[in-house]
């Protein structure tokens, strides 16, 4: 998430708002957002609603059987639809900012040539074309 954080002017630049979900409570993702000095938008989601929404809800499998979020980086436009997902099953792995801000951009120039651009290679077809909630996950680490 750092390295998110660290190229925020890049996203800014290109019109993609950073949205982080934590599945703690709000109080602790203060915290942690003023500790790790982290400036764009974090969502607290203590019930993971937004995350069973986008099926990355890890049920029971965080500290003291508390919910916690699959690794996963989304970009949803402005009319809420899914155009791109980068999910994994590690903890360790998670998209780097050069990586989301591609995928930004040929969303982008897909969507004014007229394509309609469909989700970005090796996402889902189930996530293909879902609506969500009028936030993006970073694209957010």
């Amino acid at each position: 998430m750092r390295s998110f954080e660290a190229r925020l002017a890049d996203f800014n630049a290109r019109g993609v708002r950073l949205v982080a979900v934590s599945a703690d409570p709000a109080e602790t993702t203060r915290e942690h957002c003023r500790k790790q000095g982290y400036t764009y938008t974090f969502l607290a989601d203590p019930k993971s609603e937004v995350l069973r929404r986008y099926d990355v809800a890890h049920a029971g499998a965080g500290p003291g059987g508390t919910d916690t979020a699959r690794p996963a980086e989304f970009l949803i436009d402005s009319a809420g639809t899914v155009r791109w997902v980068n999910l994994t099953e590690s903890l360790a792995v998670r998209a780097r900012p050069d990586q989301v801000l591609k995928a930004a951009l040929v969303n982008a120039l897909a969507h004014r040539s007229g394509t309609g651009a469909e989700i970005a290679r090796g996402a889902p077809a189930s996530v293909g074309g879902t609506r969500g909630p009028a936030t993006g996950h970073h694209a957010a680490a």
